[in-house]
């Protein structure tokens, strides 16, 4: 079943089926139902009490689906205005309790005061590249607990340059989305 437009739904949890409201607004990518099946089928054994840090979050999809399925909280960082609003909107139509909106740059964000998180959804905007640059400032900021989940999101045939010490778990292909779940590990590999 798929959303119609401007509209999502949650697909699992407590809040399953709910909708959400999408806001028209250039560069808005919604993370397919597909995709966040197959990524909260991955996460479910981690998922319980976990803080989570929704980076880029848009409609706030996936920090939702997390609420959805027991994660403890949710921080959400948006920059639209609109897109901010929205998501506010939508965690207190659904009564989502543990999620908070920053409306932020998520580059200035990750410059500011850390808390490290267990699961972090970085999913930025195709066209403006900023994968390793978001990765750098988890990493050297202190945003990452010492072994957290990070669920990265990019074009079909992009692997982002990521920390060494984020080792792949698992990753798929869904149209002309690549999604990838890495692990931070302790200890850098060896080369």
């Amino acid at each position: 079943m798929k959303g119609t437009p401007g509209r999502i739904r949650i697909i699992g949890g407590t809040l399953r089926n709910s909708r959400l409201d999408v806001p028209d607004l250039p560069g808005l990518r919604p993370t397919p139902e597909r995709v966040r099946e197959t990524l909260f089928n991955w996460l479910a054994p981690v998922l319980a009490g976990v803080r989570a840090l929704d980076l880029c979050a848009g409609t706030g999809a996936l920090g939702i689906e997390a609420l959805s399925r027991g994660a403890a909280s949710v921080r959400f960082v948006e920059r639209d205005p609109h897109a901010a609003q929205a998501l506010r909107q939508n965690l207190a139509r659904l009564k989502a309790e543990g999620g908070t909106v920053a409306v932020a740059d998520a580059q200035v964000f990750l410059d500011g005061p850390p808390e490290p998180f267990g699961l972090v959804f970085m999913d930025p905007p195709f066209a403006a590249d900023l994968w390793a640059a978001l990765a750098r400032r988890l990493e050297d900021n202190g945003w990452l607990a010492a072994q957290a989940w990070i669920y990265v999101e990019s074009p079909r045939d992009h692997a982002p340059v990521l920390p060494r010490h984020w080792a792949l778990h698992r990753e798929g292909r869904a149209g002309e989305v690549r999604h990838a779940l890495y692990r931070r590990c302790s200890e850098l590999p060896l080369s």
